[in-house]
């Protein structure tokens, strides 16, 4: 492909300024059409947004023969479907994360993609921002040593800034969402985790419903890295303000790194000396992410997370949920 030319299935918030506005900012990308089932709500984000083209069906959007690339944003429950309806019609496809709603949709998505012989990339987008790739890069100089475990915490009250609103609130309906606040802010914690130390070979976890709502809303996990970095992750979403905390800590032997994985800041402790590093928000959260997807598509790079990598995630996320796939 010369140029990408991109349809959005699932118009919502999530792609007003992330996503949806990166599509015409990247070199031979162009956001030509999208859909969203509120047809009056389509047309409005196709005039708003400068897109010529608005549908209320997916398989229409599909079909558009314009179209040939794919952005699944929807919420998690019809991933598996328009995925594997795009696939089958030979368009390359980019989803959102979470990838599915557990592993086994996360897996017969990879299998569809390797069944068409047709390119799936998964959104966590993290990977490709500057803050994110400096850590890497820390990691890789031995700045603070050989690693030896992670302790991540993600505490937030049930009204937290970080935490996205919709107008259904369908991130805590399990039935939409996979599972809860869990389902939505892990999945770019996790894959973090695989991105920095490789595969994981045991893990296991706890969750625990405390509160009205269908899903859990404190969940642990630890994972076990073949390299033997060890991570432990609490997660809880109904703690007093007083108590929000974002915070990864990575501990190495001579010293630590730590950040807010949805921050702007990098700690760099080394022999009682500490340094902090300030990233810039980006714009378009996604916009990096979407210049690889953007060269993989067009056959000038690799791919910046494959569908095998986020099923990882996902088995992950089935474990320390303890979810029956």
């Amino acid at each position: 492909m010369k140029e990408i030319k991109w349809g959005i299935i699932g118009c919502g918030d999530v792609t007003e300024v992330k996503s949806g506005p990166a599509f015409n900012k990247v070199n031979n990308s162009q956001l030509v059409a999208v859909m969203r089932r509120d047809a009056a709500k389509a047309a409005d984000y196709a005039k708003r947004h400068g897109v010529p083209k608005w549908y209320s069906n997916a398989s229409d959007l599909i079909n558009d023969p314009e179209v040939n690339a794919i952005y699944i944003a929807t919420p998690p429950l019809q991933h598996e479907e328009y995925t594997i309806a795009a696939l089958a019609a030979g368009k390359p496809v980019y989803v959102e994360k979470p990838m599915a709603l557990n592993s086994a949709a996360a897996q017969r998505m990879a299998e569809a993609s390797e069944k068409y012989g047709i390119k799936l990339v998964v959104a966590h987008y993290r990977r490709a921002q500057p803050l994110f790739l400096k850590i890497k890069s820390l990691l890789a100089e031995k700045t603070i040593g050989e690693v030896r475990f992670v302790d991540l915490k993600m505490l937030q009250p049930a009204a937290s800034n970080v935490i996205a609103n919709s107008e259904e609130n369908w991130r805590i309906n399990p039935a939409i969402s996979g599972g809860g606040l869990f389902h939505d802010l892990a999945p770019h914690q996790l894959d973090l985790m695989l991105y920095y130390f490789g595969e994981a070979v045991n893990f296991h976890g706890l969750a625990s419903k405390n509160n009205a709502t269908a899903v859990a809303d404190l969940v642990t996990g630890h994972i076990e890295f073949e390299n033997n970095v060890v991570f432990n992750g609490l997660w809880c979403f109904s703690v007093p303000k007083n108590e929000q905390a974002d915070t990864c800590e990575i501990v190495g032997t001579k010293g630590k790194i730590t950040f807010s994985v949805f921050g702007q800041y990098i700690k760099i402790n080394t022999e009682g000396k500490e340094e902090t590093l300030n990233f810039e928000p980006l714009q378009h959260v996604e916009q990096p992410m979407i210049e690889k997807v953007v060269a993989y598509f067009s056959g000038e790079g690799e791919n910046p997370c494959s569908a095998d990598e986020a099923l990882k995630t996902m088995k992950i996320m089935d474990a320390f949920t303890n979810s029956k796939s």
